[in-house]
C-alpha cells in the first residue's frame, strides 16, 4: 500500500492568497524590468512573475522599490517583455525541507531534478536566516572519522568546524570534496553545486559520490546556465537544508562548491542593483553576503547538531589574496590548499600541507598525537626549505640530519597522504609514527639523486 505524506497541505493551502495584486511593465534596461502598481505588495526579495503576451511567465525579483515603481531583475533573458505586461507576486515560495529529499537532486526551489517524489515539510524554513547567537554556540567538537588518513592526522576536521577548499581549475577540487562527502561519518551530507556544468554535475552525482554517498546527500544544484539569482539562492537554500537537519539533532556535514560562484552571482545582482564596484570589480556588500553565508554553518547549541561546513575556493594562478579568497579566510576554522604542481606530479589529493592548516588542532588530538603532526610539519619544511639543493643533487648526505631524516621520510608521507584508511584515526597515527622512523641512520640517508 502506498502512503502518502499529506503533513505540509495544510501549510501550503495557507500561503494561498484570495486576492491576486496586479502590476504592470513601465520599462526596462539593462536586465531590470520597473513595474508599477505593487510598491505597497511586495518587498526587497520577493518575487514577480512577468507575464509576457507571448512565451512562458518570467520570473524575477524585487531590487528596489519606492512609492510608486518596482525594479525586479530578472531571472533569465528579457527578451520578449513589452510595456503593459502583467506582473504578479509569486505565491507559494516558501522553503519547507523534507527527510524524503536525502539521496536526491534538487534545484534552489527544492523542486527534485531527478524526476522522483519528494514531499514539503511543515516548517518553513526561510533561505536568507541569521546565524545563531554567538554565545550560545558550543565549542568545536571531537574529531570526525573521515576514512582518509590525511584529514584524519595532520588536517583534522572537528565537528562544527569551517573549512575552505583553495584550489584551482583541474587540480582535483571536486573528486577531493566528493570523497569527503562520501567517506566522513556524519549523519547528513549536504551538497550545494553553484555553477558547475550540468555534465560535470552528473559525474560528481554517479561518480564521485556514488550510490553510498548519495544515499545519504541532498544535493542542490544550480548550474552555469542558470541565473544569477538561481545561483546564489542554491547556496542560501542548502544552507537551510543543513540547519533543518542540524535543528533534528544530526551531524550535518555541508559542501558548498563553490563559494566563488556564490559570490560572483551576488556581485551581478549587487551591480543590477545599482551598487558600485570596488574590491577588483565586488562591490562592498560582497564581504557581508559571504561571512553571513558562512556564519550559518559550525557548531550548534543545547540538544541541537552541529554543521561542519567545506567551502571551495576558486583561486586563479593559485591567488590566496584575490577578493573572495582573502574575505572567507577570517571566518573559517582553517584552510586546505591544493596546488598545481603537487597534481601535476600525480600526488592526490593535491594538498599542500605546508600552507595548509586546521585550527581545531590541538584540541582535537592527544599530547601524543600533536607530537607526531608537529614531527611531520618539520620534516616537510626541512625538505622544502633545502628542495632545490637536494634536487640539483647540491647537498651532502650528513650536514644536516633533519633533512637526512626528510630525505628519507618524505617519500614513505607522499605515499600516505594519498591513502585511504580501512581502520579509524587511531591506525592512521600508528602508520604515521612507523613512517616518521627513519630505515636507516642519518649517515645512511639515501642518495639525493633518488628523490
Amino acid at each position: 500500500m502506498i502512503s502518502i505524506d499529506f503533513s505540509g497541505l495544510s501549510e501550503n493551502l495557507s500561503g494561498l492568497s484570495p486576492v491576486t495584486h496586479i502590476g504592470r511593465v513601465s520599462g526596462t534596461g539593462r536586465g531590470i524590468v520597473t513595474v508599477r502598481g505593487l510598491s505597497a505588495h511586495v518587498f526587497i526579495g520577493a518575487r514577480v512573475a512577468i507575464h509576457p503576451r507571448c512565451g512562458p511567465p518570467i520570473e524575477g525579483e524585487v531590487l528596489m522599490l519606492d512609492k510608486t515603481e518596482i525594479n525586479v531583475l530578472v531571472a533569465g533573458a528579457t527578451i520578449g517583455i513589452a510595456l503593459g505586461d502583467r506582473v504578479e507576486p509569486v505565491h507559494n515560495t516558501r522553503f519547507r525541507p523534507h527527510e524524503s529529499w536525502i539521496g536526491h537532486i534538487l534545484d534552489a526551489d527544492g523542486t527534485p531534478l531527478d524526476g522522483q517524489f519528494t514531499a514539503r515539510g511543515r516548517k518553513e524554513y526561510p533561505v536568507v536566516a541569521p546565524p545563531p547567537d554567538a554565545a550560545r554556540r558550543r565549542a568545536l567538537g571531537p574529531r570526525l572519522e573521515t576514512h582518509q588518513r590525511l584529514f584524519n592526522t595532520l588536517l583534522p576536521i572537528a565537528q562544527g568546524q569551517r573549512a575552505g577548499l583553495f584550489a584551482g581549475s583541474g587540480v582535483g577540487k571536486s573528486t577531493l570534496v566528493g570523497q569527503l562527502a562520501r567517506d566522513i561519518e556524519t549523519d547528513v551530507t549536504v551538497v550545494a553545486l553553484v555553477g558547475e556544468r550540468g555534465r560535470e554535475v552528473r559525474d560528481f552525482v554517479d561518480n564521485i559520490l556514488g550510490p553510498a554517498g548519495l544515499a545519504k546527500s541532498v544535493v542542490i544544484v544550480a548550474t552555469s546556465d542558470k541565473p544569477a539569482l538561481e545561483k546564489r539562492r542554491a547556496a542560501w537554500a542548502a544552507m537551510s537544508v543543513a540547519e533543518y537537519f542540524r535543528d533534528q539533532g544530526r551531524q550535518v556535514f555541508l559542501i558548498v562548491d563553490s563559494i566563488t560562484r556564490f559570490a560572483e552571482a551576488h556581485r551581478e545582482i549587487a551591480l543590477a542593483a545599482g551598487e558600485q564596484p570596488s574590491m577588483r570589480g565586488f562591490p562592498p556588500s560582497t564581504a557581508q553576503a559571504i561571512m553571513s553565508l558562512c556564519e550559518r554553518a559550525g557548531p550548534g547549541w543545547g540538544q541541537v547538531g552541529d554543521i561542519t561546513a567545506m567551502f571551495s575556493v576558486l583561486v586563479a594562478g593559485s591567488d590566496m589574496d584575490e577578493p573572495v579568497a582573502d574575505i572567507i579566510r577570517g571566518v573559517l576554522d582553517g584552510h586546505i590548499v591544493l596546488d598545481r604542481k603537487i597534481a601535476e606530479r600525480g600526488r592526490f589529493p593535491a594538498v599542500d600541507i605546508l600552507r595548509s592548516v586546521s585550527r581545531s588542532l590541538p584540541d582535537v588530538a592527544s599530547p601524543q598525537e600533536n607530537d607526531l603532526i608537529t614531527q611531520a610539519r618539520r620534516i616537510l619544511g626541512a625538505y622544502d626549505g633545502a628542495e632545490m639543493m637536494i634536487r640539483a643533487g647540491l647537498y651532502k648526505a650528513g650536514t644536516e640530519p633533519l633533512v637526512d631524516t626528510a630525505i628519507s621520510v618524505r617519500p614513505g608521507l607522499e605515499n600516505f597522504v594519498s591513502q585511504k584508511e580501512p581502520g579509524d584515526a587511531s591506525d592512521s597515527f600508528a602508520v604515521l609514527a612507523d613512517l616518521l622512523t627513519p630505515a636507516d641512520p642519518p649517515g645512511g640517508a639515501p642518495s639525493p639523486g633518488g628523490t
